[in-house]
């Protein structure tokens, strides 16, 4: 499958089966997370990979509860898939390389001073390129927040105070899921997204 094949078949799946991936397929993926853009070659997001099913209950106990649970039954399906992955990352990385002899005239060495954080957009590449590697590869994806239990899963996994999970990335293949109803929206026209020369000037889609 190329490139724009796996752009247009990429979606978030939401429902999964049990099924283990295949080591090497799931390799594939994950390194491919490791070949996405980073600022300064600073190589400042790690990726935990929870495959083990006592460490998948783990981080689903810190991120859910009995009542959210409950409340949520079609999401049993989303907690069966096989494989977790956790991009890792935060400031300290990049400050501390910017710091360096190379890079200290760019004056980065402050969190604060970057006018974007680049660890989180060094940690979004690399979700992409996961989400894209795993459609090559036939797998499900999805992209999810980690909104509580962070410091569970740190206690859990030993990961240190100075990286932090920007999401979770769940692979496996696919169940029967219902779209998501964000989907109602539609896609904005390309005209109105990318502008040519001055903003507001459409860009002439073939």
């Amino acid at each position: 499958m190329d490139l724009y094949e796996s752009l247009r078949r990429r979606r978030m799946v939401r429902a999964f089966q049990p099924d283990p991936i295949q080591p090497a397929v799931l390799d594939r993926v994950i390194q491919a997370g490791l070949r996405a853009p980073s600022a300064g070659f600073t190589q400042g997001v790690d990726l935990l990979v929870l495959s083990d099913p006592a460490d998948r209950a783990t981080f689903w106990a810190a991120e859910t509860d009995m009542q959210w649970r409950d409340a949520h039954p079609d999401h049993q399906a989303t907690r069966q898939a096989p494989a977790i992955v956790l991009p890792l990352t935060g400031a300290d990385p990049y400050t501390r390389r910017y710091s360096e002899p190379d890079k200290a005239a760019a004056g980065l060495q402050d969190a604060e001073a970057w006018p974007v954080p680049f660890w989180w957009f060094d940690a979004g590449a690399a979700v992409m390129a996961i989400l894209l590697a795993a459609t090559a590869e036939g797998l499900a994806a999805l992209f999810m927040g980690v909104f509580r239990g962070e410091s569970d899963l740190r206690h859990a996994f030993g990961f240190p105070p100075d990286l932090a999970p920007a999401g979770a990335v769940l692979l496996g293949y696919p169940a029967p899921d219902r779209p998501s109803p964000s989907l109602a929206r539609g896609h904005r026209p390309v005209g109105q997204r990318v502008h040519d020369g001055r903003f507001g000037r459409p860009w002439p889609a073939a």
